[in-house]
């Protein structure tokens, strides 16, 4: 009757283990982030209009014979 009893609790020891012990979650690593260096974007760069010096954004620049212009007044002027 004993043994009938033990062998009862170990399957439900091996049961509990099996299906409803949950097992710990690791936590993701954490890796250190070594900040990038920022490359130089050509839009971030500020040239003067050939014309009246005033400085623009290299991407908001018109450009005429190889010259930069702040505007098109400055660039047909």
């Amino acid at each position: 009757m004993i043994l009938k009893i033990l062998l009862l609790l170990v399957v439900f020891v091996i049961v509990y283990f099996v299906f409803f012990k949950k097992k710990p979650i690791k936590a993701p690593v954490k890796k250190k982030r070594v900040p990038k260096k920022k490359k130089r974007r050509e839009s971030d760069e500020l040239i003067p209009c050939t014309k009246c010096g005033t400085y623009v954004a290299v991407d908001d620049a018109f450009i005429k014979n190889a010259r930069y212009y702040c505007s098109q007044e400055c660039m047909n002027g």
